[in-house]
């Protein structure tokens, strides 16, 4: 005899049709988040993402959505804020402690499989719950990488990806207009284009983070006034 089909939606189990429900609303927060994308090209790893400032008296320079998690590496995200933050913060110790003991970077891949390790364990047990955000991490490696983790914890490694509300258009935009010979100035113009697009033109450079890293260079945010020329 099966429990109460309402024990599935507060305990991390899987029901009779083997779903686990409490990803399934951890995706949905995903899908709710503003759009994110990263992608790889030709001579590095470009981020851009939309910063969904609904009050006005919110600083947008105190809304992040942009991280440097190292010098050779980067990372965006959809989903809840709060996660997000804690995620990064993992993902930077995971790096420092690395290069602490090691004197030597990180590979891309192995933070990502740390964060992906970390997350896995709110998918075992009950009393707690999966984390509500889908991670795109990447950077150079020494060829530009990028990967991304969804709340399930699955590690996929992509060319170019985005999640968050409006993700079919930016994957559709990205499928056709990302190549491998785009430079890291044409993937930030792409970045900025598809951002736009999704929220249909109505944003300002204050609602978009912008970030890459290129070969033989650190991880660099651009500051709203920098991102202006790509509108």
């Amino acid at each position: 005899m099966y429990p109460n089909p309402q024990a599935y939606d507060r305990g991390v189990m899987f029901n009779p049709d083997g779903r686990l429900f409490q990803v399934e609303y951890a995706k949905e927060a995903v899908r709710r988040g503003a759009v994110a994308l990263g992608m790889a090209v030709k001579d590095g790893t470009v981020f851009a993402a939309h910063k969904n400032i609904e009050e006005p008296l919110i600083v947008p320079e105190s809304f992040e959505k942009v991280f440097r998690v190292d010098a050779h590496i980067g990372a965006t995200y959809s989903g809840l804020v709060a996660d997000a933050l804690h995620l990064i913060n993992t993902a930077r110790s995971s790096a420092q402690s690395h290069r602490l003991v090691f004197d030597e970077v990180k590979s891309i891949e192995s933070v990502t499989k740390d964060i992906s390790d970390y997350m896995l364990q709110a998918t075992f047990y009950g009393g707690v719950r999966p984390y509500g955000i889908s991670l795109i991490i990447g950077g150079i490696d020494p060829d530009p990488r990028l990967f991304l983790i969804d709340p399930s914890a699955s590690l996929i490694g992509y060319k170019a990806v985005a999640v968050g509300t409006g993700a079919k258009l930016a994957n559709d935009m990205l499928s056709k207009e990302r190549k491998d010979t785009l430079s890291v100035e044409d993937g930030i113009r792409l970045g900025v284009k598809i951002v736009k697009k999704v929220n249909e033109g109505k944003l300002t450079s204050d609602h978009i983070d912008v970030g890459y890293v290129q070969k033989g260079g650190e991880f660099t945010i651009l500051k709203p006034e920098e991102i202006e020329k790509y509108f």
